[in-house]
Formats: structure tokens, C-alpha cells, sequence
């Protein structure tokens, strides 16, 4: 009898090893290469994800949701929990329908109504969207809500161009770079509705606002910075001067930048160099190099997780003026080969390291003594 109860015993300590070491897990943080598109995967150590975005549509449907299944199941998950949307432009929703094909979502989140009427766009909310969340639940969230993740504090600090009023724990404090304000051009367009989030996970902190701009950026920072200080910051708006203030960056004071460009799409000098000079930043990670930034305002390559399929011999130390959009614009750089993603691991105790999925280089930051 006692011989059994003790083989009882071992089964179910066996059988609860998995579980424990699940709960052991850190959080992870996988940033995918959607060609200047934006797609960013948060797997908590509980297992439920969170996925912000889903890449290019048309033609590029297909090639990102691959890339964001590629992580999926790196990650060995079998369904998105949660699904934020940030805002209706085709870079960061268009790959939503060929994703949802792949896949179960049980949440989709977004802002409300598109306040930028486009053909793509308003056919796309109208006809495909409402079939997808049918298939589990809609949320429209706003400012100071919540996303439940086990693990996780998981808060809505902007959404349909309201922020949050109130400060996190941590935030609150007077923002000393709000007295060098200057505003930009008012924003009309959907960047300006952007769905941000931060994330706390123990003493590690990131925020993701989407493509936030410089109006509303100084709207969630100034008078005081609602946001305290972050660990990570996921740069806005693929790295473009139209967001990334200082107002916000600098406050901030983020130890990694991790910057989700295209070759040709973000990364422009005015906008480096407030990363580059944020205080505190011990390094900043790239998607891609970027032509708008040249070596001038880049970092090494072994920063940078993809290159482009034809490497020229040497790449040129200016960078070159961002094309004039419309439909005579030259295309950028081709990169259709395999796309590596970055990826973050974090500790509660605030400790995390960041992996450059290309070239294997993994970089340890040791934790803070921050107590909250």
C-alpha cells in the first residue's frame, strides 16, 4: 500500500512539473518583420498572447501572415487570445483576414470607427471584420481599460484620440521636457486614434502606442508624465519625426528602443536623434537598416535583424530624403527572402535580454532598482 501511494506520489509531482515550469517562464516579446508594417507578439508565462497588429494586406497578406505564424509557432501557441488593432490604416490591419484564417482569435480590440474614410478600409470594417469577430469577441476599448492576462498588467493608455487621465503606478510625476514643446500640424487621421498599451510584468515595463503622433503624445505626457519611466519602448510609427517627441521618448527613458521599420519607411534623422539622445537608452534595436537614416543615424548591424536581398558592396554614410508619396514613388529595396524577428524575454524582477533572431547575438540587460 505504501509503495503505491508513493508511486501515486511521483506521477502527480511528474505530471505537475510542466505546469510549474510554465509558470517559471518569462514574458515574451517577439517583434516580426512585416516589411515597415507592424506586427508584435506578447506571450505572457501563463501562455495567453496578445498580438498588436497583423501586417500588410493585398498582395502582402499572405508573406506577413506567414511571418506572424512563423512566430506563433515558435512561440507553440494554438490560438491569439487577445488581438489589438491600433488603428485602420493597411499596414497594421491588412493581414488581419488571411491571419484569422490560420488560426483561432477569441478577442478582437480596437478603437471604434475609422475616422478616416478610405475605400479599403471602410470595405474591409464593413463586410470582412464583423465576420471575423463574430467568431469570438469584439471590444471597443477607451483610455484607462484593461486587458486580462494572467500575469500581466495589461492597461489602455490611448484610444480613439483620448488618453489616459489618470497616472500609473510609477507615473505622475512633472515632465521637465514639456516646457520645450513645440506642437506640430494637427492630426486628422487615423495615426492620431491609435490604440497604446503598456504592459507591466513584475518590475518590467514596455509601452506600444501604435503610430501615436506629436500632438497626442504630448496630450498623455504633459503636464505630467503619466507613464512613468520603461524598460522597453516599441518605437512609434515605424520610427518616423511625425511621433517619437522628446516630450515622449525622453520621459520615457527607456533602456532598449526596439525600432519595427522598412527600408525605406522610418528611421529618419530628426526622429533618431531623439532615440539616440533619450536619456538612460543603452541601446536601440532595428527591423531593418534604413536608407533615410544611413550610417549617420543607424547602429551596427548586429542591431539589425534583416537585410535586403541584394546587398550592395558598401552602403552610403547620408542618408538620402524620404521619396515624395504617390504612385510614381520608386520602390524600396526588395526583401522577400527569410525576414528574422527580434525577440525579447523579460523577468519579473525586471531583468531581460533581446535576441537578434538573424546572426544568434543575444544581449542580457541586468534588472533595475526600480521597486514599483
Amino acid at each position: 500500500m505504501r509503495r503505491a501511494l508513493s508511486l501515486i506520489f511521483v506521477v502527480l509531482v511528474l505530471a505537475a512539473l510542466p505546469l510549474a515550469q510554465g509558470r517559471g517562464r518569462g514574458l515574451d516579446i517577439y517583434l516580426i518583420d512585416v516589411e515597415g508594417g507592424n506586427a508584435t507578439l506578447f506571450v505572457a508565462p501563463s501562455g495567453e498572447s496578445l498580438l498588436i497588429d497583423t501586417g500588410n494586406g493585398g498582395m502582402a497578406a499572405t508573406r506577413d501572415a506567414g511571418r506572424i505564424m512563423a512566430a506563433v509557432m515558435d512561440a507553440r501557441l494554438s490560438q491569439i487570445d487577445h488581438l489589438i488593432t491600433t488603428h485602420y490604416h493597411g499596414d497594421h490591419f491588412g493581414g488581419m483576414q488571411e491571419f484569422a484564417g490560420r488560426i483561432p482569435i477569441r478577442e478582437f480590440i480596437d478603437h471604434g470607427a475609422n475616422v478616416q474614410p478610405a475605400a479599403a478600409a471602410d470595405d474591409f470594417l464593413q463586410k470582412i471584420y464583423p465576420t471575423l469577430y463574430a467568431k469570438g469577441k469584439h471590444t471597443v476599448v477607451k483610455p484607462g481599460d484593461r486587458i486580462t492576462i494572467a500575469g500581466l498588467e495589461t492597461r489602455i493608455v490611448a484610444a480613439a484620440g483620448q488618453v489616459a487621465q489618470a497616472p500609473i503606478p510609477g507615473g505622475g510625476a512633472r515632465n521637465p521636457y514639456c516646457a520645450d514643446y513645440k506642437a506640430q500640424d494637427p492630426d486628422p487621421s487615423e495615426n492620431a486614434q491609435s490604440v497604446g498599451t503598456h504592459i507591466t510584468f513584475g518590475r518590467f515595463r514596455v509601452v506600444h502606442l501604435g503610430d501615436l503622433t506629436w500632438n497626442k503624445e504630448h496630450d498623455l505626457m504633459c503636464p505630467a508624465n503619466r507613464l512613468g519611466t520603461v524598460d522597453l519602448f516599441v518605437v512609434s510609427h515605424h520610427g518616423q519625426p511625425i511621433s517619437n517627441s522628446p516630450q515622449l521618448v525622453h520621459a520615457l527613458a527607456p533602456r532598449v528602443a526596439i525600432l519595427n521599420n522598412g527600408t525605406r519607411k522610418g528611421g529618419q534623422p530628426d526622429a533618431m536623434k531623439v532615440l539616440f539622445s533619450s536619456p538612460g537608452l543603452e541601446d536601440l534595436w532595428q527591423m531593418h537598416f534604413s536608407q533615410l537614416s544611413g550610417q549617420e543615424y543607424t547602429v551596427p548591424g548586429t542591431f539589425i535583424a534583416n537585410p535586403i536581398d541584394e546587398q550592395p558592396t558598401a552602403l552610403p554614410v547620408a542618408p538620402i530624403a524620404a521619396p515624395a508619396p504617390g504612385p510614381n514613388t520608386p520602390a524600396p529595396p526588395a526583401h522577400n527572402g527569410m525576414a528574422y524577428w527580434i525577440k525579447v524575454t523579460a523577468q519579473q524582477d525586471g531583468s531581460f535580454t533581446v535576441t537578434n533572431a538573424r546572426n544568434g547575438f543575444t544581449k542580457k540587460y541586468e534588472a533595475h532598482g526600480r521597486t514599483s
